[in-house]
């Protein structure tokens, strides 16, 4: 897809280092490499859990979780170099590095008990690792003054000048409960994080230590982030450093981030849209640099909600003018944002376009459009009307995902202790279903890592906390869900009418082989704000080990005109919001894989499903970076919905769309809720929706990239800009609909409605086309909000 990087940031990496990239440790030659030390002690349930998790379809004998103190034989003393110790350990035992474009079949959790780690090159991050640091007492990681290397932790290595990994596929990682401490270096170098990544992974509850003031001899930087596609970081604190976070990235959500005498607290080098919630600014001579490429902008759009600054010269400072180029580079959106504790609010082009000294409810620059009609702004504008139950006193309601600190390990009970396999083969449902039967309010029922087959719908309790062992896969499979016709809930959460108190976070939600009848997940119980939530947790069909839906049987077929094979169909739907549903999502990645991550081809694959994310509930609903994509019909839809928040969604359309054309394969089994435009097996307008909002109102979104990248695989479109001709749809009767930050790639129309569509106020609106031509970005097309009021 996207691969440029742009100069500022090539020339930084070559700032971050020393010297040029190192080749990645050698594994040791035997145990006795190691340095002997005594291991740490800490009573946070992670260090202390049984560990029963093994891998169902690659060698069982893979080690998935690894102390660092114990396996490694890292000394955390803060004087000991662990460098040579801790990557030796984390690369060891064939994990995805160099030359592994991916692989879900080498998993590694490696914890960090309490310690400071002093480090002189690189942690290497492996694919598919979590690096987890106690959440009691919190690990430092402290580079050493002779620090050589790119980053403390490096999430995609460069060597001569090529990364390791492809960094639009660098998907499946986690970093959290950390100090990353660079205060012992020279100020002239050194980042915290290199975290060039893709989806589900990310960056909680992590403090970067940077030497304070210097001026323009301190060049050191928390994150630096040069390319990717993600993605989600939340909780995060800097202190000190030229930058706190260096950005560039295809789109992203960051929320609950604190900068503390950072020269810059964030630096936006590239994207095509990034949503910024609850940033804390103190201190700083620049809050926010989205100025990059004045002639013209690499800058797409840059959402600030929720945000406040104190002793901040400028606060926002941007590139755009009423004559800038692309038209819609630079578009930034204004929410909620308390300005008085800088004299500048926004700063455009050398002048003062938005003084401080006050808060802000809403101002945009960019294009803005109502109905049909656009037009280029920069300067205060309505807020739209957000209901009282999305909210948090006067900030949009949000909440970080629980790691259960206050629990002890006896809290935690293993699913495999209750009778469930895990192994890939055995029908776990019975086992699973008994075990969330019986459990208690203080307990947590704990999947260990592995593959548990279901074959019937699960009925998940109305209050139950469920965590897994680095995402172990729940695998719809059997007759029961194979009729396209009469879908059935694969994981049912709460019956209709049910109020409780569910967490799910860290699973993965995947079918064995074709199930056209399967919905993934219901969810279906309700509560107060925040009691129901589902974090880091992903749903993921085909591409992977284990589903009976790789390369080897479902490989691209573009040359030749062919309909939907029988045994290369996906599910119904991922995840279904139901009208009693109120839940919290977050990072969580709705993934109909559409190339192979396992088999050694690493091919495109043909794999149909049906829906990605639908929603009904009359809310609160909250969903912060979010993505769906590849799905036949939709990757989200709205129907008779109401009151939902969301931060930052991502979609892209097939990639063999035309190929069969849509609805195929599901033409035969579409329900009323489905759109009703495809017609005529030759239409243009045969393609996924990326986003389809019907009848609905109160949607509140804050952020949205919806992307066409093929036409059955072939790209001239992407230049053309037409590889599909409608991305957003708007139907019926709906209200308070507001589209915040809106990219689309390669759609002749970004909104459209199919006949028109009426408002609250049951005026009747026109048929509406938002072109893409209006508005093209560095990209993308882009917009700063379109509203149906």
């Amino acid at each position: 897809m996207y691969l440029t990087k742009f100069a500022l940031a090539v020339s930084l990496r070559a700032l971050l280092s020393s010297a040029a990239p190192t080749a990645a440790p050698q594994e040791p030659t035997s145990p006795n490499g190691f340095i002997a030390v005594a291991p740490g002690s800490t009573t946070y349930w992670v260090s202390n859990i049984a560990r029963n998790g093994v891998v169902a379809f690659g060698d069982t004998s893979t080690k998935v979780f690894l102390n660092a103190k114990t396996d490694c034989r890292a000394a955390g003393d803060g004087s000991t170099d662990d460098t040579e110790n801790l990557n030796a350990c984390i690369q060891a035992a064939g994990r995805c590095l160099k030359g592994c474009d991916s692989t879900t079949v080498k998993p590694a959790i490696i914890y960090f008990p309490p310690g400071t780690y002093m480090v002189s090159k690189p942690i290497v991050q492996p694919y598919y690792t979590q690096f987890i640091g106690d959440a009691l007492q919190i690990p430092t990681i402290k580079a050493t003054a002779g620090f050589e290397g790119m980053a403390v932790i490096d999430a995609d290595p460069y060597e001569q000048g090529v990364n390791w990994y492809t960094n639009q596929n660098n998907f499946f990682r986690q970093i959290r409960n950390f100090v990353i401490d660079l205060t012992g270096m020279p100020m002239t170098q050194g980042a915290g994080i290199h975290w060039q990544v893709a989806q589900a992974t990310s960056l909680q509850n992590i403090v970067f230590q940077m030497v304070k003031g210097g001026g323009d001899q301190n060049r050191q930087i928390g994150i630096f982030m040069d390319n990717g596609s993600g993605g989600f970081m939340s909780d995060l604190t800097f202190n000190g450093g030229k930058y706190g976070a260096f950005f560039g990235s295809q789109q992203f959500t960051t929320r609950n981030m604190t900068f503390n005498d950072v020269d810059t607290a964030i630096f936006m080098n590239w994207n095509w849209l990034w949503t910024l919630k609850s940033i804390t600014v103190n201190n700083c001579r620049v809050g926010i640099d989205m100025a990059n490429g004045p002639s013209n902008q690499t800058v797409g759009s840059v959402i600030l909600q929720d945000s406040k600054f104190t002793n901040v010269q400028v606060a926002v400072n941007t590139s755009f003018t009423a004559n800038s180029i692309p038209e819609g580079g630079g578009t930034l959106l204004i929410d909620n944002v308390d300005f008085t504790g800088a004299p500048i609010a926004v700063m455009s082009a050398g002048q003062s376009v938005l003084p401080g000294g006050s808060v802000v409810q809403a101002w945009a620059q960019g294009k803005t459009y109502s109905g049909s009609a656009g037009a280029r702004t920069q300067g205060t504008i309505t807020p739209p009307n957000k209901p009282a139950s999305l909210m948090q006193g006067n900030a949009i309601f949000e909440r970080s995902k629980p790691q259960y600190e206050g629990y002890p390990s006896s809290a935690f009970v293993s699913i495999k202790s209750q009778g469930a396999k895990g192994d890939g083969v055995t029908d776990d449902t019975a086992a699973i279903q008994a075990a969330m039967d019986k459990i208690t309010n203080d307990q947590i029922l704990y999947f260990d890592h592995g593959a548990y087959i279901i074959t019937s719908t699960v009925k998940v309790p109305k209050s139950i906390k469920i965590t897994g062992e680095i995402w172990p896969l729940i695998m719809a499979s059997g007759q029961f869900f194979s009729d396209a016709s009469n879908p059935k809930p694969m994981w049912q959460i709460g019956q209709p009418g049910d109020t409780g108190n569910v967490e799910i976070s860290d699973l993965i939600f995947e079918t064995m082989g074709s199930v056209p009848g399967a919905v993934l997940m219901e969810w279906n119980s309700a509560g107060p704000a925040g009691a129901n939530g589902m974090w880091d947790s992903h749903f993921r069909i085909a591409g992977s080990a284990g589903t009976q839906l790789q390369s080897d049987k479902c490989s691209k077929n573009p040359n030749a005109t062919h309909d939907a094979s029988p045994a290369c169909i996906g599910a119904h739907t991922m995840f279904h919001a139901t009208t009693t549903a109120s839940t919290l999502i977050e990072n969580c990645w709705f993934w109909l894989a559409d190339h192979e991550l396992d088999l050694a081809d690493h091919n495109q694959i043909d794999v149909f499903n049906g829906r990605g994310v639908l929603i009904e509930s009359q809310g609160p609903m909250w969903l912060y970076g979010t993505a769906s994509e590849h799905h036949v019909l939709y990757n989200y839809q709205f129907s008779n919905a109401k009151n939902i928040y969301m931060g930052a969604i991502q979609t892209e359309t097939p990639y063999y769309q035309g190929n069969p054309a849509a609805p195929a394969p599901f033409g035969n089994s579409l329900n009323a809720l489905d759109p009703k435009t495809f017609t005529g097996e030759n239409n243009p307008d045969n393609r996924a929706w990326g986003l389809r909002i019907v009848d609905s109102s109160d949607i509140l979104i804050y952020g949205a990239g919806l992307y066409s990248f093929f036409d059955n695989y072939g790209q001239v479109c992407v230049g053309e800009q037409n590889c599909q001709s409608k991305m957003v749809s708007v139907e019926g009767t709906v209200s308070n609909i507001n589209l915040m930050g809106l990219s689309t790639k390669a759609s002749v129309s970004m909104v459209s409605t199919t006949s028109g569509y009426t408002v609250g106020n049951g005026k009747s609106v026109q048929q509406v086309m938002v072109p893409d031509t209006d508005n093209r970005s560095n990209f993308c097309a882009t917009v700063a909000f379109w509203r149906a009021e």
